[in-house]
């Protein structure tokens, strides 16, 4: 049954400030712990002073458990520059999962042809990754926890309720903490951009939840500041929201690679056309600033496995990342 609107993690946390909530949690070795009674706290692979509210609870923000899909040729309600996540499995068609309902659910757990996957997407490190679920021959299904680590969403698994950071696909604590997440190959590009390269592929449906699809709720988000992170600032003077295309611990500043178009460097080629509006922009989705789309490929033209997080969030979980600057 649909639930009332999601606060956005700004204005629910200034609601509980107004009320001198926040920041009450008593001093405790573990204060997740009655929280989380499931979670094997034993097996850690951070410090739990790192993890922080985001603001809504453990399924707060609802992950989608069974998407629906149609044609894409009968989607009409997404605007040809908004950013949707690109899944091309090995057999059958595409599948666009668009960031207007990720934005709003941040995982959904699908299955294509007997593969389970995990479309992710944290708003606030703009880390859109999918990941396969599957983890010693097992399938695991993932919620979003509310708990943020350097300002990345806490993903937890339903069967263990061990937590994942989004951004790594690192397992962080609990039973399962030491294993991680295999990535596979995903983009994001303009809904234009996937139908022209897949007039045949499928797109997800609306979910049944009263949200404002299409808007944005963290609205000028990436010309300001990175919310509730504490850490350093990228090296080089690059701005913390300047996005990055990372390749495994390599990031390529997105402005390079919109002045150049393509770079060929440490054996891929990244590639840049305009065409694609910023998510985390204006309060409508459609209209946000030019941002491009980006493919990155192998020697041989396969898509290699990377993101678009913004440079902090690289510094924060790569701090001995290599920085593709052209110099």
């Amino acid at each position: 049954m649909p639930t009332p609107p999601l606060l956005p993690r700004t204005a629910f946390l200034a609601a509980m400030i107004a009320l001198g909530c926040a920041g009450t949690v008593p001093a405790q070795t573990n204060p997740f712990a009655a929280d989380w009674p499931a979670t094997d706290f034993t097996r850690l692979a951070v410090d739990l002073s790192e993890v922080i509210s985001g603001g809504p609870p453990r399924d707060g923000i609802p992950a989608i458990m069974d998407p629906v899909f149609l044609p894409a040729a009968e989607e009409t309600r997404l605007d040809d520059r908004e950013p949707v996540m690109t899944f091309q499995p090995e057999t059958g068609p595409a599948r666009a999962y668009p960031i207007r309902y990720l934005m709003w659910h941040e995982i959904v757990n699908d299955r294509i042809a007997g593969q389970p996957i995990a479309v992710t997407f944290c708003p606030l490190c703009n880390t859109g990754m999918v990941f396969d679920a599957r983890l010693g021959g097992q399938t695991h299904s993932f919620g979003v926890s509310g708990l943020l680590r350097h300002s990345d969403m806490i993903m937890y698994d339903h069967q263990t309720e061990s937590w994942w950071q989004q951004a790594t696909g690192d397992a962080i604590a609990g039973a399962m903490t030491g294993q991680r997440l295999i990535q596979l190959p995903a983009w994001m590009e303009s809904w234009a951009a996937f139908r022209t390269a897949h007039p045949g592929g499928l797109v997800m449906d609306e979910p049944d939840w009263r949200r404002a699809y299409g808007s944005n709720p963290y609205r000028s988000y990436d010309t300001t500041r990175p919310f509730l992170y504490a850490g350093e600032d990228p090296p080089h003077g690059i701005p913390p929201l300047e996005r990055v295309v990372r390749v495994g611990d390599r990031a390529w500043p997105l402005t390079r690679l919109a002045r150049a178009g393509t770079i060929t460097e440490a054996g891929v080629t990244l590639s840049w056309v305009a065409g694609q509006a910023s998510a985390l922009d204006t309060g409508e989705i459609a209209a946000g600033r030019d941002v491009g789309n980006v493919r990155v490929r192998d020697a041989a033209g396969r898509d290699v496995v990377h993101d678009i997080p913004f440079a902090f969030a690289f510094h924060a979980f790569h701090p001995d990342g290599r920085w593709m600057l052209g110099q």
